[in-house]
């Protein structure tokens, strides 16, 4: 339901009428590079693309932050999905087990106050994202467009002793296509502030060089589809298995990378 001017309206404090906050932010081409695994290629642009979001997942609120970097796979672009940081933690581990999908425990505030918008992101403790900004009004929407996700399902073989040399199911790229529409979009003008985290290591591994854009958009959902979409070299892998509590970011046995 919209009003007279358009924006989306609906039930007062019905979840499913909160907009996604899309931040984009320009890094370094060879940070991205280096968190690709073999067989997933750089994007024609360095962006690193936050959407933080409260959603009902299946019935009740889900708040969370998705991180991608731009990236192709066999000639498709897309985005390669580092991590959905969330507050459910019943779903964390199913998804990653059924579809790979790269899920974490994650608390995140977002809220809007008439123009302003605010949003803070904290794991383990530590924040690593805060956004704070004020609304420019609406802008045109989106015409009706596909996303496309990499997302890497892999299981490590049983292990007894000692660290695992093999896998019980090698590395497969799914990929997620997504239809959407647009119910509406506002422009956003605001700062977004990335913190030291051995947890999200942001700042260390994709530091923002400029931030590109921020808008809130109300999306339609109009189609989706997982599936596996092909393998990755097993070898070439291994080096990219020991991830940072459930995303892909690198570390050491599930907890932060040491050196």
């Amino acid at each position: 339901m919209t009003n007279e001017t358009g924006a989306p309206q609906g039930n007062p404090g019905d979840i499913v009428n909160w907009p996604m906050l899309k931040i984009v932010y320009r890094t370094d081409p060879d940070k991205i590079a280096a968190l690709l695994p073999p067989g997933i290629e750089p994007g024609a642009n360095p962006h690193v693309n936050l959407t933080i979001y409260n959603f009902p997942v299946p019935d009740e609120p889900e708040y969370g932050i998705v991180t991608t970097v731009d990236a192709d796979y066999q000639g498709t672009a897309g985005e390669y999905t580092l991590g959905y940081g969330i507050d459910q933690e019943s779903a964390i581990f199913i998804s990653q087990e059924t579809n790979g999908q790269p899920k974490y425990p994650c608390e995140t505030e977002f809220y809007r106050l008439g123009p302003s918008v605010s949003a803070r992101c904290v794991h383990q403790g530590y924040t690593f994202v805060e956004f704070k900004g004020m609304s420019k009004g609406p802008v045109d929407p989106l015409p009706e467009f596909d996303q496309h996700e990499w997302w890497i399902k892999v299981s490590r073989a049983v292990s007894v002793g000692g660290p695992a040399t093999g896998y019980d199911f090698p590395p497969h790229v799914v990929h997620v296509r997504s239809k959407y529409g647009t119910a509406w979009r506002e422009e956003v003008e605001g700062e977004l502030v990335l913190r030291d985290s051995p947890w999200d290591p942001l700042t260390t591994l994709l530091p923002m060089r400029e931030q590109v854009s921020a808008h809130l958009w109300w999306p339609i959902f109009l189609d989706r589809e997982i599936k596996l979409a092909g393998k990755l070299d097993p070898e070439g892998f291994l080096p990219y298995v020991d991830t940072i509590s459930g995303s892909r970011y690198p570390g050491t046995n599930g907890g932060p990378k040491r050196d």
